[in-house]
């Protein structure tokens, strides 16, 4: 059965819509493609709101969106907002606004909500992605508030990083320092350098990047004089810093004129490409990728998934729990000790389904939660709770949302105390799900962590089954496991509270 849908992205610059076709032997199709230049994030970046006046102009392009789904007759679809919309302090108003004047409802996305439905855009397109990441690849998401930079080795995630490099941010920065033509692309390098600079220092001296792979608005036009009609092929590196000298000697007048686009455009280009070039010169890879996708693509992506008129050749799972274990050795967290607590905590997850009412997303919030949870003790042993928690919301994990980066460090930050304290669930500000969730999983990996206590002993089997109002958690191992059994109760009242059931220990 096919079903037409609507990806709506309201964009820091531009506002853009595409209706897909989905079902059928292609399982997705593009069929209609509207845009509209409207630099949103201009307010945002500028005066850290949404003007009326610029809120005008968004409801009435959204409202010339649904006059054209209704045309359609599209059944289904979804709108979100990114930076312009998310850093801005009058969000709610703007969402209000725009339910009673469109019928749309918009979400506003996390940074790391919208950069994976990004990067899934790319990932499914399938044999040229899992070619490219096989090698050292950065993959370079160019956007209005930040850029973000993912690495990859041996087909798996390393780490992603988000960057203060939005093009309208740094045009906002430079309107405010008003440099002539002469200085312009200077100071905009400067701008570049001074951020990439410790990226370089702290996430590229270990790995060697041959390909890059980019997503942005602006480089497709660059591509075209680089690779003639195939602008999505994966081309050499050199082809594209040729072009860029070429580019660069011109006006923004002239570089439009060159590269077929509008005027001003030009302001925005010449940041896009500069950021290119850096991150090429810094990186030294010899392949430049654009598959010319954009947050749309991702959006209907992810959708088509979900439904099932798609399947997806990328393990995306893996990538999230291959960015936690980066962010765990670079913390020095032992590889041992969250070993074993992982498998013991899914172990009791698996074994209280029928309690718990949890589902795989949970149990994926779980893992990172094992294996995050002593990333604090590397900076200090007397308080690694409040330093976990810190380090775990200040850092980026690609494919789950900040309420979900919330739950995990909330169930890292209540396992460490004898003593629960729901004070912690309730300053975090959680719909009654996500409540839910967290004091589950807290409950889960504190009676995890009692039977993960040193790295000198390990489990052969962890099985936990119910049995009356009993959870019985049978170990077998070769070591010695009195201090376990002696320490395991500390854990265990939590978990009986919020299941009704009790923890019992068992050592073969």
């Amino acid at each position: 059965m096919k079903r037409l849908f609507a990806a709506i992205d309201a964009g820091s610059y531009e506002l853009e819509m595409k209706i897909f076709e989905m079902g059928g032997k292609g399982g997705l199709k593009e069929i209609d493609h509207v845009r509209r230049r409207t630099d949103l994030g201009d307010d945002t970046f500028h005066t850290g709101l949404i003007s009326y006046s610029m809120m005008d102009v968004l409801c009435d392009t959204l409202r010339g969106f649904v006059d054209v789904m209704d045309t359609y007759k599209v059944e289904k679809y979804r709108a979100y907002g990114t930076s312009a919309l998310r850093e801005t302090s009058n969000t709610s108003v703007v969402l209000d606004q725009i339910k009673l004047r469109t019928g749309l409802d918009v979400s506003v996305l996390s940074n790391s909500e919208q950069r994976f439905l990004e990067y899934k855009s790319v990932a499914l397109r399938g044999e040229s992605f899992e070619k490219l990441i096989a090698e050292g690849t950065a993959f370079v998401d160019i956007g209005g508030g930040s850029t973000q930079v993912s690495l990859f080795d041996g087909g798996r995630l390393i780490t992603s990083v988000n960057l203060h490099l939005g093009i309208l941010r740094i045009r906002d920065k430079l309107s405010k320092l008003e440099p002539d033509m002469a200085h312009y692309e200077k100071y905009i390098s400067e701008i570049i350098l001074n951020e990439l600079h410790i990226f370089k220092k702290q996430y590229l001296s270990n790995y060697k990047i041959k390909n890059i792979i980019v997503i942005d608005d602006y480089v497709s036009s660059i591509m075209k004089k680089v690779g003639g009609k195939k602008i999505n092929d994966v081309v050499e590196a050199s082809l594209y810093m040729e072009q860029f000298e070429t580019m660069r000697k011109k006006s923004p007048y002239q570089m439009a004129s060159y590269l077929g686009v509008p005027e001003e455009s030009a302001t925005l280009l010449l940041p896009s490409a500069l950021i290119i070039n850096h991150i090429l010169e810094a990186t030294g890879a010899v392949n430049l990728w654009v598959p010319g996708v954009s947050l749309s693509d991702g959006i209907a992506y992810d959708y088509a998934e979900r439904n099932k008129f798609i399947s997806s050749p990328h393990d995306f799972e893996k990538d999230i729990l291959s960015s936690a274990d980066f962010i765990a050795r670079r913390y020095v967290s032992s590889d041992t000790l969250s070993g074993e607590l992982v498998n013991a905590a899914l172990s009791i997850f698996d074994g209280t389904k029928r309690v718990h009412g949890l589902g795989k997303r949970e149990r994926l919030l779980l893992q990172l939660s094992s294996r995050l949870r002593d990333v604090g003790r590397y900076v200090t042993m007397s308080s690694p709770a409040e330093v976990s928690f810190a380090i775990i919301m200040g850092s980026e994990i690609i494919g789950i949302s900040h309420v979900e980066r919330k739950i995990v460090a909330t169930a890292v930050k209540n396992s460490y105390p004898n003593d629960i304290s729901y004070k912690v669930f309730d300053s975090m500000d959680f719909d009654e799900d996500s409540y839910r969730t967290a004091v589950k999983l807290t409950a889960i990996l504190r009676v995890a962590t009692g039977l993960s206590r040193s790295t000198r002993k390990s489990y052969q089997t962890i099985k936990s089954v119910i049995k009356d109002r009993e959870l019985v958690i049978t170990v077998s191992s070769k070591d010695d496991l009195v201090l376990e059994k002696g320490l395991f109760f500390e854990r265990a009242d939590t978990f009986e509270e919020v299941f009704g059931l009790r923890p019992v220990l068992k050592i073969k």
